[in-house]
């Protein structure tokens, strides 16, 4: 085939796809009154809070050192120390949650070290093998559908692994990596946490708090944990941007100096540091300098406890009982085809035979009436 017949083709293609996209929107327009497919699929459907946005074009010209160097970064690292309780911390900013997640492990663990993990962990299970592709095992540990690992898991694995005649010749547990809320919606206690800090430092082992939608895991209703405590436990964590009003980026806090060395070069070699830095700056100084992000984490919750009731008078049980911004009920099947021609939302797993657990997902930019 010569180059330009080859061309004519995929040019076609490219238009053949256009049009249907374009008939399409305007058949879903047509079917549900100019308003496109409602999205509970995800919390990052939409760009950014107008605040963020108008943020950033009334600082679009100004001239600033690049790399997270800038005012804009250093004033979203006070604020954030501020929230944290404490003047001794690391905050650098990243692009987003996967190289967040690889530059952390990276920095904290040797080369034949491994991050232990609950089974149904983001790391284990939605990064396509990030971490491993960097030279590091998932340890994943069993968990029920509360997607929770405890101290005693942690503490058991680790000894399991010491206590092994051929120790040397196996990965060694080197981190203990969480998530809050964890992948299903659940959030940690205090006592767990707690718990969990305790059995991480008396192993060695540093623990690591996946913070994607920390905010609306904080805002949960039955929350008992703060910010600061999560300073005061964890070696080092992240507060997400992405999922909780930004147009991107997420903030990584770090209290274990040991990890804060040489972070930079880390966060330089895994591809998340962005050249024109004070973009991140400027959304954590939006989101934090008047309470935003605690704001748009409770609206979030609000939206999603709406949800829940609705499905509960409809008398629907869950895959999971959580008070965040992630509900996952169990619907027949013929229920979700008939929301299938409206509403968005992801499939979690088939229950029985005529029945899945699925999830609807709210946002700080959730609409009331959706």
């Amino acid at each position: 085939m010569q180059k330009g017949q080859e061309k004519s083709i995929i040019q076609r293609d490219c238009l053949k796809r256009q049009s249907l996209f374009t008939f399409y929107n305007i058949i879903v327009k047509k079917l549900f009154g100019g308003r496109l497919m409602i999205e509970f699929q995800c919390d990052y459907a939409e760009g950014a809070h107008p605040k963020i946005l108008e943020r950033l074009v009334e600082t679009n010209m100004d001239q600033t050192p690049g790399y997270g160097l800038d005012p804009y970064c250093d004033e979203a690292r006070r604020l954030i120390r501020k929230a944290c309780g404490r003047e001794d911390i690391d905050v650098q900013f990243l692009v987003g949650g996967t190289q967040t997640n690889t530059t952390i492990i990276c920095t904290a663990l040797r080369p034949y070290q491994g991050v232990l993990t609950a089974a149904s962990g983001h790391i284990n299970v939605h990064e396509s093998g990030a971490i491993e592709a960097t030279g590091h095992k998932v340890l994943a540990l069993p968990c029920d559908h509360a997607g929770k690992i405890t101290a005693e898991q942690i503490k058991a694995a680790y000894e399991a692994h010491m206590n092994d005649g051929s120790s040397e010749h196996m990965v060694q547990p080197g981190m203990v990596y969480i998530s809050n809320p964890t992948e299903n919606g659940t959030i940690y206690y205090k006592q767990e946490l707690e718990a969990i800090s305790h059995v991480c430092h008396e192993c060695g082992m540093p623990l690591f708090l996946d913070g994607a939608r920390l905010g609306y895991g904080l805002m949960a209703a039955d929350n008992d944990v703060t910010l600061e405590d999560i300073a005061r436990l964890c070696d080092v964590f992240y507060i997400g941007g992405t999922k909780v009003g930004a147009l991107f980026g997420e903030a990584v806090v770090i209290t274990n100096p040991a990890i804060s060395k040489d972070f930079r070069y880390m966060i330089k070699q895994r591809g998340g540091m962005l050249a024109k830095g004070r973009l991140l700056g400027i959304q954590f100084q939006t989101l934090f300098e008047d309470g935003l992000y605690w704001q748009i984490s409770r609206h979030a919750i609000d939206m999603a406890m709406k949800l829940k009731k609705a499905f509960q008078a409809c008398g629907y049980g869950f895959y999971v009982e959580n008070s965040t911004n992630q509900q996952l009920p169990v619907l027949p099947d013929a229920v979700l085809e008939k929301l299938a021609g409206k509403y968005s939302y992801s499939f979690w797993e088939k229950t029985d035979e005529s029945h899945s657990a699925v999830r609807f997902c709210t946002s700080w930019a959730t609409k009331e009436e959706n």
